[in-house]
């Protein structure tokens, strides 16, 4: 899926609240003071029904028509009896389309199409644990972070610090990590304790995330400080095609460690990361492949995140921050 709405018959704060923290950002709206209640409530895209065309599908002639006006504008698909053979139809011209979803079985139908679904789904539901079931099983499988590849430009062997080891309830595969970075606006993709090596065995379950004061990744649309992990929170496990998925954590270990800082560059923005200087730490390069930061040089491409806006308590706003 390309595009997750929700649908706002009426303003309901509790749920749009819990959809923002969910990381959904675009909202299908029918008035213009619900549009602007949503705006002040966080950075997001607001879909008026006037932006979109509402159509409903009766046979195949239809199918030319829905082809022709989805070039025009978003087009919003409904059908009289069946659904899954005009989906097929459409998937396969490659014309682009939403679908009300109102539960899972919808969820499952819209995103199984051709075993490529359709290209947008807006959720349909009145009350927050509906909600939160749909916005659970798409996160099971479908959200995704976009990364960046950033170009080293300059590692730096420092003294002693405290650095965390995150330890989760989770076991990670190779290509996967967390996202974790001395600016919440650029965030470097951390790899997992999970490649067999000859110093240690391999602690899947494990990443050793950086400094203390870092920010690191907890869903996607909040950090946290290293420091303030604790047992039973949550942080976002990404891999290196930018797929997600919710971690535990178990425990963090806070020891002192020597340290090494390794800044990167991508269109022009550049930012830091520190971490334990060690044969065991890795970044992800650009083909998914881990990178030890030993044997990390100036010039390698590395994966990163980049953000926009400021962060207040963790969540993201829109605010001019500084950072170095």
């Amino acid at each position: 899926m390309k595009k997750i709405l929700l649908n706002v018959k009426n303003f309901n704060k509790k749920l749009i609240t819990y959809a923002l923290e969910k990381g959904i950002s675009d909202f299908l709206v029918y008035t213009n003071s619900d549009g602007e209640k949503i705006k002040n409530l966080g950075r997001v895209n607001i879909f008026y029904k006037d932006d979109l065309i509402f159509y409903t599908y009766e046979n195949r002639e239809d199918e030319d028509k829905i082809e022709k006006l989805s070039k025009e504008k978003p087009i919003i698909l409904k059908s009289k009896s069946w659904e899954i053979i005009p989906w097929e139809n459409l998937i396969a011209k490659n014309v682009e389309f939403f679908v009300f979803v109102k539960n899972i079985g919808d969820l499952k139908k819209a995103t199984g199409v051709l075993e490529k679904g359709v290209s947008g789904i807006i959720i349909d539901v009145d009350n927050l644990q509906e909600l939160e079931k749909i916005i659970g099983e798409i996160s099971k499988n479908n959200l995704k972070i976009e990364l960046s590849t950033a170009v080293v430009k300059k590692i730096k062997v420092l003294g002693t610090g405290e650095r965390v080891c995150v330890d989760t309830c989770n076991l990670m595969e190779i290509g996967e990590g967390m996202l974790v970075g001395s600016s919440s606006s650029f965030m470097f993709l951390v790899h997992s304790e999970t490649i067999k090596n000859p110093y240690c065995e391999p602690r899947p379950f494990r990443v050793n995330a950086g400094a203390v004061f870092s920010y690191i990744k907890t869903d996607l649309q909040k950090t946290k400080y290293l420091s303030e992990l604790e047992a039973g929170d949550e942080v976002l496990i990404v891999n290196s095609k930018g797929n997600v998925r919710t971690g535990i954590v178990g425990r963090c270990k806070i020891e002192l460690r020597p340290l090494i800082l390794i800044e990167a560059e991508v269109n022009g923005k550049s930012n830091s990361i520190i971490l334990q200087n060690a044969e065991t730490i890795n970044l992800i390069k650009e083909d998914g492949t881990p990178v030890s930061v030993v044997k990390l040089k100036e010039g390698d491409k590395v994966l990163v995140h980049l953000d926009e806006g400021g962060r207040h308590f963790g969540i993201k706003i829109e605010e001019k921050i500084i950072e170095k």
